[in-house]
């Protein structure tokens, strides 16, 4: 059907084709494409777009484009003037960054609007003003020691504290690394010096440890040794002590067969030459026991006794060290009973005895009392018969001892110095009697005192002479005081 087209076809295809071709070349040379490490920013009478992963026709004379790198940027922080610490120490600090474009596209617009029409080191140079300046501010919170030891808390600081600053320019901090810190003093070179010498000292006790260990370790060996050849000479006596004890073993049974025979024929003798005499002690036993009788107990005792010496001594001859425990505590068992049978009827004795004392004291006690009372009975009785001359004995009978207990005080003196010059009656020697006379002449006056009752009250209840009371309780009759 083609091979039939006029020449005029034939060219209007091939126009048509031509036509079709350029046509795809124009729109080719429209199209933009975004590449992954970049994004498109279109502009134009379809407003503002941002491409990224793919591509769009930009109409020339109606749109124009832009692009806007997404690759990590890498630089360094190296502040020119000195950083001061927290200690107020300068320091000169130097840092790498990495930092890029987000990739979401609010970030990417503001990243446009800021970053589009400048260069790299222009955009360089302003983040690197931002991040000097957080850099001071966090040198400034923190110690040279904090800064050297703790580098990645600087990074993290840095990245926490730029964070507002880089998404306020649609940026993000990849990542913060401090690549040197020096200072002009030599503080940080002097801050490792303790350090290498704790270091160096440790070395030098890991040093003498092990010295320590290896002659611990020798006299451990050394020890080991003394004891292995300590054993080795302890098993060689203990089999020498082995086999003299079976040689003492083999002595010992042979003295012990050589002492049971011995036993066997001095026990026969014995017995031959104590059957009389064990029936002579017999007999004697019956002949005492029919004698004394109040001693029979004490008999019996002994008899018993000698019949268990007997009966150990030829125990013993058996075997003299397995039973002759048990013939001693037989002995002891047969004394202790005797003892205890002693003991006891000198008990009873004592018992009684004491008992019969103290029946006796207490009948002594009882007609002591008894007599006593009749002796009251009778004073009593005896105080009733009294009459004037009776009372009057008995003041007068008693004045001697008032007398002499009041003139107690002088017989404990030791000597008496008299002065006398003659004036008066009662001087010298004359006048210490004339004071005792007085003493004895105030006797009636200090019985008044103590008892409350005057001589003459006294004298008017006591009866006269020659006048019987009417009864035990009758008082004397009123005249006899003499009114």
């Amino acid at each position: 059907m083609f091979l039939n087209l006029p020449i005029e076809g034939w060219v209007f295809t091939g126009l048509g084709v031509l036509v079709l071709i350029l046509l795809m070349s124009w729109l080719a040379s429209l199209y933009r494409k975004a590449g992954p490490h970049e994004a498109i920013v279109v502009y134009g009478f379809r407003g503002k777009r941002v491409i990224t992963g793919h591509g769009t026709i930009v109409w020339p004379m109606f749109e124009n484009y832009h692009g806007l790198s997404l690759e990590l940027m890498s630089f360094d922080v190296a502040p020119q003037q000195d950083l001061y610490t927290k200690q107020g120490v300068a320091v000169t600090v130097e840092a790498v960054a990495q930092i890029k474009v987000k990739s979401d596209t609010e970030s990417i617009w503001t990243a446009s609007e800021q970053f589009l029409t400048k260069t790299d080191q222009q955009r360089e140079g302003l983040i690197k003003l931002v991040m000097e300046g957080h850099l001071r501010g966090i040198i400034g919170q923190l110690t040279v020691e904090e800064i050297v030891k703790q580098p990645e808390m600087v990074g993290d600081r840095m990245r926490s504290t730029c964070a507002d600053d880089m998404n306020k320019m649609g940026l993000e901090v990849i990542s913060f690394t401090i690549k040197e810190v020096r200072d002009k003093n030599e503080y940080i070179i002097n801050m490792g010096r303790p350090d290498v010498a704790r270091i160096k000292r440790d070395a030098d006790v890991a040093a003498a440890e092990a010295d320590r260990d290896t002659a611990i370790r020798r006299a451990l060996a050394t020890r080991e040794s003394a004891v292995a050849k300590a054993q080795a000479d302890q098993d060689r006596v203990l089999a020498e002590t082995l086999s003299l004890a079976k040689q003492a073993e083999a002595t010992r049974d042979l003295e012990v067969k050589r002492a049971q025979y011995v036993e066997v024929t001095k026990r026969q003798q014995a017995q031959a030459d104590k059957a009389y005499d064990i029936q002579t002690a017999i007999m004697q036993q019956q002949v005492t026991a029919e004698q004394v009788k109040v001693q029979q107990v004490e008999k019996e005792q002994q008899v018993k006794v000698q019949e268990a010496e007997i009966n150990r001594r030829e125990k013993e001859l058996i075997a003299t060290v397995l039973k002759g425990a048990e013939i001693e505590r037989q002995r002891i068992e047969t004394l202790a009973a005797a003892e205890k049978q002693r003991l006891i009827a000198e008990a009873e004795g004592h018992a009684s005895s004491i008992r019969a004392q103290g029946e006796a004291e207490a009948e002594i006690i009882f007609k002591k009392g008894e007599a006593e009372a009749k002796a009251m009975n009778v004073k009593a009785e005896a105080y009733q018969e009294y009459n004037q001359a009776a009372v009057i004995d008995k003041l007068f009978t008693g004045m001697p001892e008032i007398v002499r207990a009041m003139a107690s005080p002088l017989a404990n003196v030791d000597k008496i110095t008299i002065v006398s010059t003659g004036n008066g009656d009662a001087t010298g020697m004359n006048k210490i009697t004339g004071d005792l006379t007085k003493m004895a002449a105030q006797v009636p006056a200090l019985f008044e005192t103590l008892s409350g009752m005057s001589m003459n009250e006294l004298f008017s209840k006591v009866r006269g002479i020659g006048d019987k009371p009417s009864g035990p309780d009758a008082l004397p009759p009123k005249g006899a005081n003499g009114k």
